[in-house]
């Protein structure tokens, strides 16, 4: 396929050819097991086929439908490894690589966006993308000025195709269970869906990518490539060499593993206090490790996704996180349910809800944890059997919308972290990152006499240019212990 395919008619049938393929393969094994090949044999036959017609689809159709496959791509380490196997390589394919767009329609792009001598503002242009994703893809170049860029185009007919995609799959979501067995697909679809205006807002995605490289400038564990220009459907940020995240996830040492959850973990908390924004599309495409002296940083790419928290993450976070901890069964279920998670027309035995969250937070109990594919296996199985405790407590729970992406971001990092198998030390940046994950009496009012000011850290939430000052909702000035590196 050489171009993004926009007619709507085109594309819901090659969508519609996902779980009606997933039938016909269905009815393939069992003729090949009436005709004498092993149930087991058969079984792996038909996973690595439909991971192939996944990967296929899915990347072929870009849009909406490479968008899904990507979020899918995060999840696989909670299935049973029987069933993630031959579908890990053909999701992996989906989180940086995509068929191009041809030249023609590259340069035509350019020049109705930046001009027909847009040639003039590059030294050199790599017409081969050096990748290629949901809604645009990347070119490596040289600016005016020498410095190496990213060139991201945006696929003509993106945002049509995003919609159709998403619709589409969505009035089939429940024949789509055979793809990701045991996850309910349906409302990760209906949030994707309501972010595809931000998503193809290439000024707002500028934005937020501004406020990040700005606030990340000179940081010793992140980088974020500036931007050098933007206009409708072209966004042009500086280069960033480094492995990606998903060859880490496969050939990386047990170093690079653990720096990279460590570093990614503390991206993922440290984001909204100092920016007040939430990077929300963390799958490993988006994610370079790069050498730095002795050491590696993070690289961060593409903020077309974001969550906007002017506050940095909401407190009652950190505060059901550390009563929850700290097995305050009834204040933890007092306070779900004065934000919304509990519903009034409900009823749960508070110490049931704390027994039902407490394994899902193991990772920020200990000093540090390492996560693994059968640690997520366990929770989803726990979470996802019908016939479990956990399954039916679940079910009465509720998400209320403004949670929705926080806890996406949250779910899709650990997704991350246990592809990787890193040794993390959580604790530590919920403690540095979190409101009210440590207790108010481990924090100290701030007077503005205070001469010994050494020991303290003081951020302004909110305000990308200030390292001022923490400044709580409440009103009262306080600083956070350092915590060591």
């Amino acid at each position: 396929m050489s171009d993004l395919p926009r007619k709507a008619v085109t594309r819901t049938a090659k969508l519609a050819a996902l779980p009606l393929g997933i039938a016909g393969r269905a009815t393939w094994g069992l003729g090949k097991r009436i005709g004498g090949k092993s149930a087991e044999l058969v079984g792996r036959e038909l996973q690595q086929r439909t991971a192939d017609q996944l990967f296929k689809v899915l990347g072929e159709l870009k849009g909406g439908a490479m968008k899904f496959g990507q979020a899918l791509s995060v999840f696989e380490s909670a299935l049973p490894e029987e069933i993630a196997g031959p579908y890990r390589a053909a999701l992996t394919k989906l989180q940086d690589a995509a068929p191009p767009m041809p030249t023609r329609t590259v340069h035509a792009v350019l020049a109705e966006r930046l001009g027909e001598d847009w040639r003039e503002l590059f030294a050199e242009f790599a017409d081969k993308p050096s990748a290629a994703a949901s809604i645009g893809q990347v070119h490596r170049a040289v600016w005016h000025d020498g410095r190496e860029v990213a060139v991201k185009v945006q696929y003509p007919g993106a945002g049509e195709a995003l919609l159709s995609d998403l619709t589409q799959l969505g009035r089939f979501a429940r024949l789509l269970g055979p793809l990701v067995p045991g996850m309910d697909v349906k409302p990760l679809i209906a949030e994707l869906r309501d972010r595809v205006a931000e998503e193809l807002d290439y000024d707002l995605e500028a934005q937020a990518q501004r406020v990040h490289a700005e606030e990340f400038l000179d940081d010793p564990d992140v980088l974020v490539p500036a931007v050098v220009h933007q206009c409708d459907q072209v966004l042009v940020t500086e280069w960033i060499d480094g492995v990606p995240l998903s060859e880490v996830i496969t050939d990386g040492t047990p170093e690079q593993r653990d720096r990279a959850g460590q570093l990614l973990a503390r991206f993922l908390f440290s984001g909204p206090a100092r920016t007040g924004l939430l990077h929300a599309d963390p799958h490993p495409g988006n994610f370079r490790l790069l050498p730095d002296g002795d050491g590696w940083r993070l690289g961060v790419l593409d903020f077309g996704t974001v969550d906007r928290l002017p506050g940095g993450l909401p407190e009652v976070i950190g505060d059901s996180l550390r009563m929850t901890i700290d097995g305050e069964a009834d204040a933890v279920y007092g306070l779900l349910c004065e934000e919304g998670f509990v519903k009034a027309e409900i009823d749960l035995d508070p110490q049931a809800v704390v027994d039902y969250l407490l394994p899902i937070i193991e990772p920020a109990q200990a000093e540090e944890f390492t996560f693994t594919r059968g640690w997520m296996r366990d929770q989803a199985a726990r979470i996802g059997d019908p016939r479990s405790p956990a399954y039916q407590l679940a079910k009465r729970l509720n998400l209320p919308p403004s949670y929705l992406l926080i806890h996406r971001v949250t779910l899709s990092t650990i997704g991350v972290l246990c592809q990787l198998g890193a040794t993390v030390r959580l604790r530590e940046e919920l403690e540095s990152w979190v409101p009210g994950f440590l207790p108010e009496e481990e924090y100290v009012e701030y007077e503005e006499d205070v001469e010994d000011v050494e020991e303290y850290v003081y951020e302004e939430v909110g305000d990308a240019a200030g390292p001022d000052l923490v400044k709580p909702s409440s009103g009262t000035e306080t600083a956070r212990p350092v915590t060591e590196a």
